[in-house]
């Protein structure tokens, strides 16, 4: 239940603003959902996955790269728009059409066909996985009536790995149809789930007993049956879902994936009591447990349940579930790491947001003496949206000069005003002097940053003395080279460099403004250092600090 006093008609859009917010790195909004921070290079299939929130981590918690490109989040164990599949999809198509795969739910299945015929008037190719994984829901002989639990993991795994190594929509639909055809779920159900506000639970499991094949919101399921012990509820759950093991899988010859995943109430010591069971309940049978996840995986809610799901996997499928995934939910194996360059380059970006944030007030305040005070928050928005240009640049494989370059674009496109402009103009100016360079070492840098100076002097027309950014950008660039020329270690001759920039940024407070809107209240200024050198400083100090993630 939940213990926030809570207005149920937003709760769920609330809970997925505050998701983005805690996974930064790994998600952004978008209207209708989530869609992965890690671009989707061009050419290469989105998979979009979703359903009604309630059911974390699914859907939203498994968006990043190797799993789904986006997510379509309903509210709670409500299906989502078709207007809202729309909008996910677009934002996450990148020419090579789309899969969409959900739980066999009737809401789901109406809205995410909707959704993708108005993707198709587009132009887009988008083809449909539905998961249909729990056996409790129809017979052997109806798997489409089959509704979908956890088995939707294996399915969204394997879809994405294959979409990451850049096949092409046919084969990724074949695959997430292979995945769904060799997953079969079970689970229990021992009380029910309360909604967000509401005070009494959808459903109740009469004490003592347990509700087997119960679906995710309460939807009847098999039968019901005593309370058992681990070992006990272990043979009927293993029993039950190796009697369907797929035709063309050999008796002796079962390789599978076993998930394990606790509903919301039932929590990890309990798992794994019963995982232990299932495990020997397995090998007894002669199976082979290729690989295993044991935890929350689908939950609903607060409902005190667990599900079993068994994949039976041969060298094609083991190959695409082993691939590595990064999402905020869940995670495998290893990526490609950035090249350690890129990873500097990211953690000074990440430093300076994070003294722009410290200092906006700050520089706010300095910019109201003869200005408008708009000038921390300018600098916030601007930094924001080029360390944000800069990941996804990094992340796509561009070059040192490349991700400059990128991200002075997008410095310029959100930071706005003058500052905006000269940011933008410099980090583009100096991405474009090392991007020319065929390696980059210390006169490399060196270079750029006074290759960055003339573009902010010929952008600005403001010369040393003018009481702007100048007076700090271009002692700076002087003293790093004098500190190299002396041979200096690079680190050294930035740090000593950035604090010869702080002191000049200071010295302003004596000069009178000849130039923007500061110039016609110039007297008023003095005493007060420029913003725009502070701001510089300030960046150029934090930026020799940063430590790069190892």
């Amino acid at each position: 239940m939940s213990y926030l006093p809570t207005d149920a008609s937003d709760f769920a859009s609330k809970a997925i603003d505050g998701f983005v917010a805690a996974h930064p790195r790994h998600v952004q909004r978008t209207d209708g959902g989530v869609i992965r921070l890690a671009p989707i290079p061009a050419g290469q299939v989105g998979v979009v996955v979703g359903g009604g929130s309630g059911h974390y981590p699914a859907f939203a918690g498994l968006v990043g790269r190797g799993l789904a490109a986006g997510a379509v989040c309903g509210n709670i164990f409500a299906s989502p728009s078709a207007g809202q599949v729309l909008r996910v999809g677009s934002a996450v198509e990148r020419g090579a059409g789309l899969l969409l795969s959900f739980g066999n739910y009737a809401g789901d299945v109406l809205h995410f066909t909707l959704g993708a015929e108005r993707l198709r008037r587009q132009g887009i190719d988008v083809r449909i996985v539905t998961v249909t994984d729990d056996i409790a829901s129809a017979p052997i002989d109806q798997p489409e009536l089959r509704r979908g639990i956890a088995g939707g993991l294996v399915v969204y795994k394997v879809a994405g790995a294959a979409a990451e190594a850049g096949l092409p929509l046919d084969e990724v639909e074949r695959l997430a149809r292979k995945a769904n055809g060799r997953t079969r779920s079970l689970g229990v159900a021992f009380s029910g789930c309360t909604l967000p506000g509401a005070s009494q639970p959808l459903f109740e499991v009469p004490s003592g007993r347990m509700a087997i094949g119960m679906g995710l919101h309460g939807e009847p399921g098999l039968s019901e049956g005593p309370l058992t012990d681990a070992d006990s509820l272990a043979a009927l759950l293993v029993e039950r879902l190796l009697a369907e093991r797929p035709a063309d899988v050999p008796e002796d010859q079962q390789r599978l994936v076993v998930l394990l995943n606790g509903l919301g109430s039932f929590k990890y010591e309990e798992l794994f009591v019963l995982f232990g069971a299932v495990n020997q309940e397995l090998l007894a049978r002669g199976v082979v447990l290729a690989d295993c996840e044991c935890g929350e995986l689908v939950t609903s809610l607060d409902m005190a349940g667990v599900s079993l799901s068994l994949c039976w996997l041969d060298a094609e499928l083991e190959g695409f579930w082993s691939a590595p995934a990064d999402s905020a939910a869940y995670r495998r194996g290893a990526l490609t790491p950035l090249p350690q360059a890129q990873n500097a380059l990211l953690a000074r970006f990440e430093a300076v947001e994070k003294a722009l944030e410290q200092r906006a007030e700050e520089l706010g305040a300095l910019d109201a003496v003869a200005g408008d005070g708009d000038h921390g928050l300018g600098m916030l928005r601007g930094i924001r949206g080029a360390r944000q240009s800069a990941i996804n640049a990094c992340t796509r494989g561009c070059s040192t000069g490349e991700v400059l370059m990128e991200a002075g674009e997008a410095w310029s496109d959100h930071g706005g005003g003058t500052s905006g402009a000269l940011w933008g103009g410099a980090l583009l100016a100096a991405g474009n002097s090392i991007a020319q360079a065929s390696e980059v070492g210390a006169t490399e840098i060196a270079v750029a940053f006074d290759t960055a100076l003339q573009a902010v002097v010929g952008l600005g027309k403001a010369v040393p003395g003018d009481k702007t950014m100048v007076d700090a950008l271009q002692p700076y660039c002087l003293q790093l080279r004098s500190e190299l020329q002396a041979g200096v270690a690079l680190d050294q001759a930035l740090q000593n460099a950035a604090e010869t920039c702080l002191v000049a940024a200071k010295a302003t407070a004596e000069m009178l403004p000849k130039l923007g809107r500061a110039r016609p209240h110039g007297s008023r200024s003095l005493g007060h250092p420029d913003p725009g050198a502070m701001s510089l400083a300030y960046c150029l100090i934090a930026a020799t600090q940063a430590q790069p993630a190892t």
